[in-house]
């Protein structure tokens, strides 16, 4: 088969909520589905599985049409070519693992034994053949996500969908379970949905990423171009940047209010404008040196990231600065202190803002 394995256009409306996602995923690849809370992730997610009829649209899997509300076709979830894990992974508390995957085979129509001799198979290929006979109160975070996961693709999915599946775990063991997950969807031959919520689950596990918000795409494309360029307010955040709109003069940026920076690009027109937290220097007082950019700032937040300090800073421009300890000790951080701001023109991109506007607050720092 040529063209993508899955080939949608999601449109669902609920309430005053409207998702109108078009969407295709080609054999073997893996997308992450990205956006803040009320993006229209799980609606999406839902439509493919076959939990939410379309409004409108398509959805073609395989070269097959599950749901075309135009011709009054639509394809019960049982009767789909797709697999799910969700993120509280919904395994049955009184079957034993081997019987949890089991029962997706079986509802798919395979003879009990078979379901059962596939169901170990693929505990055997999950490092699980030992829990067989385990219900899901003997299993650990990690492994009832396996069983989980085997359950899924024990149906052979054409469509692998999954909803936050590192979601419920610890930090130690969503590391180790993330980079067995990587091993199985690289072997997965079909079509991969990651829905989630943590940008590095979806820069590990996916080959796109797809960024939605209030039900429409604002970004898409690889990792490497989506924490390059972002071009969201929330994109920026998720990747850690702050970021800015304005009008490029040659060097210069024109942010409104006055206020200007000056960027390592050279360019002309509607730009975003974006620098790294860890790029912006604080001064007790106006420093002098080499040109760069400077602003009087106030301390509004300063919270613990990683190794270092995030201190929110409003001003002509909000933006977030990462500091050392010792760098917020010697001057003595505290919220509601004045401060200056420096970032130098080498640390500041700007590229061009020739996609579709961006939500509001696309302007607005990365806060």
């Amino acid at each position: 088969m040529t063209g993508p394995v899955l080939d949608a256009h999601l449109i669902v409306d609920r309430g005053t909520f409207r998702l109108d996602v078009p969407l295709r995923i080609g054999a073997g690849e893996v997308v992450g589905l990205l956006g803040p809370n009320g993006a229209g992730k799980t609606t999406a997610l839902r439509a493919l599985a076959g939990l939410q009829p379309l409004t409108a649209g398509y959805v073609t899997l395989g070269g097959r049409d599950l749901d075309r509300p135009d011709r009054r076709l639509w394809t019960p979830a049982e009767r789909r070519p797709v697999g799910v894990v969700f993120q509280d992974y919904l395994l049955f508390p009184h079957l034993s693992a081997v019987d949890n995957v089991a029962f997706g085979p079986r509802r798919h129509g395979v003879e009990r034994r078979a379901a059962r001799q596939r169901a170990a198979d693929w505990l055997r290929r999950v490092g699980l053949a030992d829990y067989a006979r385990h219900k899901p109160r003997q299993l650990s975070g990690g492994q009832a996500q396996r069983v989980a996961l085997a359950r899924a693709l024990a149906v052979d999915p054409v469509l692998l969908l999954l909803d936050e599946p590192l979601a419920a775990l610890d930090a130690r063991t969503r590391l180790d379970t993330r980079a067995e997950l990587h091993r199985h969807l690289a072997a997965h031959p079909g079509a991969t949905l990651l829905v989630t919520h943590d940008p590095l689950d979806a820069l590990v596990l996916a080959d796109r990423l797809i960024i939605i918000e209030e039900g429409r795409i604002v970004q898409e494309g690889d990792a490497a171009t989506i924490t390059g360029q972002p071009r969201t307010d929330y994109v920026a955040r998720l990747v850690g940047l702050n970021l800015y709109r304005g009008t490029a003069a040659g060097h210069t940026v024109h942010l409104g209010s006055g206020f200007a920076l000056t960027a390592a690009d050279a360019l002309d027109g509607d730009v975003f404008v974006a620098f790294r937290p860890a790029a912006v220097a604080l001064h007790p007082e106006r420093p002098g040196g080499s040109p760069r950019n400077t602003w009087p700032a106030t301390i509004t937040g300063l919270q613990r990231h990683g190794d270092n300090l995030r201190v929110q800073l409003a001003g002509p421009i909000a933006a977030a600065a990462d500091v050392t300890p010792a760098a917020a000790a010697d001057l003595h951080l505290a919220p509601g202190q004045q401060v200056w701001a420096a970032v130098k023109a080498t640390e500041t991109r700007a590229y061009p803002a020739d996609a579709p506007p961006a939500t509001a607050g696309a302007a607005e720092s990365a806060r």
